[in-house]
C-alpha cells in the first residue's frame, strides 16, 4: 500500500453535515453551512476578526490584495520560499513582488532583513504596497516583529496562513489571526480540507465586506445584473463547506497527531547530517509536514537519494518549496538574503506526515531512511 505525503483524513462528522446541506437544499454556492464554516473558524481564532469562506486559499490572497488596493506599479514583498500560490495573486494585479529570504532559526521570513530593507526603501521613497510572509511548513512567522514593523511605515501585511491553522504563535493566540489579513487553505493535504477552499480572516470589517461582494461577481444592489466593478466567482460551495465544518471538529486532533508523527521521526533519525525544522520557543508548530535536511557531507547519501528510494518503496515525499526566485518565471526578480532558503532546497525533504499514517507504516518509513544511512559509502 502507498505511503502518501498528507491525505485528506476524514472523521465521518463530514457525511452527518453533507447530508444535512442536501436534505436543506442548500446545494448552492451559498447556505447555513457556510455561514456555520465562518463561524466555526472564527471561534476557533478567539479573536476579533472576520472571516470570509472562498473557493481557495490564493482567492483569498487576491482579494486581500484588492482590499489593499494593489495594482499596477506596487511592490509587494514576499517569503521567497513559498507556494506559487501564494505569490501568482500578486502578478494578477500587475504588481512587482520582491522575494526575501529566512532565518536559519526558525525557518520563516526573516525579519532583520525585511527591517533593513524597509528602512532603506523608506529613505528612497519606494516603500512596498503590502508584505506577504509564509507560515512555511505550519510554523507561525514573527507576528509582533512584522506587525510593528508595518504598522511603522504603513505598510499592508497580509500573513499567508494556508499551512497553520491550528498553530499558535506565543500564549493564547492562534495562527492565522495576524497582520490586517491572513488567509486560510483547506486544500486536500492540508491539516484539514474542505476538498478544496480558503478562508480570508481580516480585523477590517470594511475588507470582509468587499471580498464577500467581489467573490460573489461584483454584483450591484439592483433587481437585474449590474456590475460596477470587476468581481470573481471565489465564493466557496455551501456543500464544501460543510466538509470543512465535520473537519473543524477535529483540527486539535489531527495537529496533535502530526505533532507526534514529528516527534518519532526526531527521536529515531536524529543524527549527524540530519536536522529538523525547529521550533523557537513560544512557538507551537501544526508540523503540517514533518521538514528535514540532509547535509550529503555528513551522511553519504542526497537529498534525492533519499526520495527515490522512498519512492521504490511507493512512499511519498517531497523537496521542500523551490524559491520563488529561483522559479524561472521570476528569473532576474529582486531577491534578498544569503540562499538560507536556496540550501534548505538543496538539501530539504518533506517525509510522510499525514494524521491518517499508523505508527506500522511511519516505521516502515524510517527503517528504509535508516537503512540507506547505515548503508557504508
Amino acid at each position: 500500500m502507498r505511503i502518501y505525503l498528507s491525505r485528506p483524513h476524514m472523521s465521518g462528522n463530514e457525511e452527518k453535515r453533507v447530508a444535512e446541506a442536501f436534505a436543506s437544499n442548500f446545494v448552492a454556492p451559498l447556505g447555513p453551512q457556510l455561514d456555520a464554516f465562518e463561524a466555526s473558524v472564527r471561534e476557533y481564532l478567539n479573536a476579533d476578526v472576520h472571516c470570509v469562506g472562498l473557493s481557495s486559499g490564493s482567492a483569498a490572497l487576491h482579494l486581500s490584495l484588492r482590499a489593499s488596493e494593489v495594482g499596477p506599479g506596487d511592490e509587494v514583498w514576499v517569503s521567497s520560499m513559498t507556494f506559487a500560490g501564494g505569490i501568482f495573486p500578486v502578478n494578477y494585479l500587475g504588481a512587482t513582488p520582491r522575494f526575501f529570504d529566512l532565518d536559519p532559526k526558525s525557518w520563516t521570513l526573516d525579519t532583520a532583513i525585511i527591517a533593513e530593507e524597509l528602512a532603506n526603501a523608506s529613505a528612497e521613497n519606494r516603500l512596498p504596497k503590502a508584505i506577504i510572509p509564509t507560515d512555511l511548513y505550519g510554523q507561525s512567522v514573527d507576528l509582533d516583529s512584522l506587525e510593528k514593523l508595518a504598522a511603522h511605515y504603513g505598510v499592508r501585511l497580509i500573513v499567508d496562513s494556508a499551512e497553520s491553522l491550528g498553530a499558535s504563535f506565543q500564549e493564547g493566540r492562534k495562527a492565522g489571526t495576524g497582520g490586517d489579513a491572513a488567509i486560510l487553505s483547506f486544500n486536500g493535504n492540508k491539516i484539514i480540507t474542505s476538498s478544496g477552499g480558503g478562508i480570508l480572516v481580516t480585523r477590517h470589517k470594511e475588507w470582509a465586506d468587499k471580498a464577500r461582494f467581489l467573490a460573489t461577481q461584483a454584483r450591484d444592489p439592483a433587481p437585474h445584473y449590474e456590475h460596477s466593478s470587476l468581481g470573481y466567482n471565489y465564493r466557496l460551495s455551501n456543500i464544501c463547506a460543510a466538509i470543512g465544518l465535520g473537519q473543524m471538529e477535529v483540527l486539535d486532533s489531527r495537529v496533535a497527531r502530526r505533532r507526534e508523527i514529528f516527534i518519532r521521526y526526531q527521536n529515531n533519525l536524529s543524527q549527524s547530517g540530519i536536522t529538523f525544522m525547529p521550533e523557537p520557543e513560544g512557538l507551537r508548530s501544526t508540523r503540517w509536514l514533518t521538514a528535514i535536511t540532509i547535509d550529503p557531507t555528513q551522511t553519504g547519501v542526497t537529498r534525492e537519494d533519499i526520495r527515490n528510494m522512498l519512492l521504490e518503496h511507493q512512499i511519498e515525499s517531497r523537496p521542500l518549496w523551490k524559491p520563488m526566485h529561483l522559479q524561472p518565471l521570476y528569473a532576474g526578480t529582486t531577491y534578498h538574503g544569503s540562499g538560507v532558503d536556496e540550501r534548505l532546497f538543496t538539501d530539504g525533504l518533506c517525509l510522510p506526515s499525514g494524521s491518517d499514517m499508523t505508527d506500522e507504516q511511519q516505521d516502515e518509513v524510517i527503517h528504509h531512511i535508516k537503512k540507506i544511512l547505515e548503508k557504508p559509502h
